[in-house]
């Protein structure tokens, strides 16, 4: 990610077509290189672009080092039988451009998310997510919906299990209230978001309906993803900001957009509850949900 967002830099106005001529490949293979996805790039070619791009002695030094820590972890992940995303045998189960995504997630040691509707994804309870399943495809086959619960529940373990990575929800209170499912699922739900705010790792706050005007009321929902310095060089991908709509899933990573949607975390989270409270807030309207 951190060599593809390097590339694209140096790309700057050109096109990804006129790229993926001086190379013999398609723009499609250059867009994935540049996204962070493994692609049939040999380093000749990228030598190539390097040149296309007119790159500076030390900018091509940068990016070819960026490039051998690449292939000496393709290696590695080769010979241990992981070449490929381990979501990519789940691929039946998400949409094409949700790919993305899940490079994103498994990279990241630091998720911000902020939703007005659902529970987010990595914090959803199996009946929750079924629930979300079926309602979006009725028609869906009892295997699709037992595969995509795996997906979840591989994502859980890799982001909250293993506590790699820091994971903080900041979620409207109307979330809690919300019912894709019968209200035992809603309690189900309630109570793991509880169980996983306790978690060392994941922090989850409400902000009550009461709170009044915030930012998140004109950002939408979002998540803020973050990633690690990347050794020996010492670089990071740059900070995205994910957002989900009914036709496509949007991503950014201009400097000005991502400072805008920190700023909007900082201040949703001076509005929302404490921790402890979000925890009696949750609670109370679990137990209702079972009256």
């Amino acid at each position: 990610m951190a060599f593809g967002g390097f590339m694209r830099q140096l790309r700057g106005a050109r096109s990804l077509t006129r790229a993926g001529q001086q190379i013999d490949v398609s723009p499609p293979t250059v867009m994935r290189l540049e996204d962070g996805f493994p692609s049939k790039v040999s380093t000749p070619q990228i030598r190539v672009l390097l040149d296309y791009y007119a790159a500076e002695p030390e900018q091509v030094a940068h990016a070819l080092a960026l490039w051998a820590d690449i292939k000496t972890q393709e290696k590695i992940a080769k010979a241990a039988g992981a070449s490929k995303g381990w979501w990519q045998g789940y691929s039946d189960q998400y949409a094409r451009d949700f790919e993305k995504y899940l490079l994103l997630e498994s990279a990241t040691d630091d998720l911000t998310t902020h939703q007005l509707v659902v529970v987010p994804g990595l914090l959803q309870a199996p009946d929750y997510r079924r629930a979300m399943i079926k309602g979006t495809d009725p028609d869906v086959a009892p295997v699709d919906i037992e595969l995509g619960l795996t997906l979840l529940s591989t994502r859980r373990r890799q982001k909250l299990d293993e506590e790699r990575c820091r994971v903080s929800a900041v979620l409207s209170e109307a979330v809690l209230h919300h019912r894709p499912c019968d209200p035992e699922a809603m309690a189900a739900q309630l109570f793991q978001l509880i169980a996983d705010g306790e978690r060392p790792n994941v922090s989850v706050r409400i902000i009550p309906l009461a709170a009044g005007f915030h930012p998140g009321l004109t950002t939408g929902s979002f998540t803020l993803l973050r990633f690690p310095l990347l050794l020996p060089n010492k670089i990071a991908a740059p900070p995205v900001v994910y957002a989900e709509t009914a036709g496509e899933s949007l991503y950014t990573d201009r400097p000005d957009l991502v400072a805008r949607f920190s700023a909007a975390v900082a201040d949703m989270q001076a509005v929302a509850l404490a921790e402890e409270a979000t925890r009696d807030l949750v609670s109370k309207l679990a137990k209702e949900y079972l009256a």
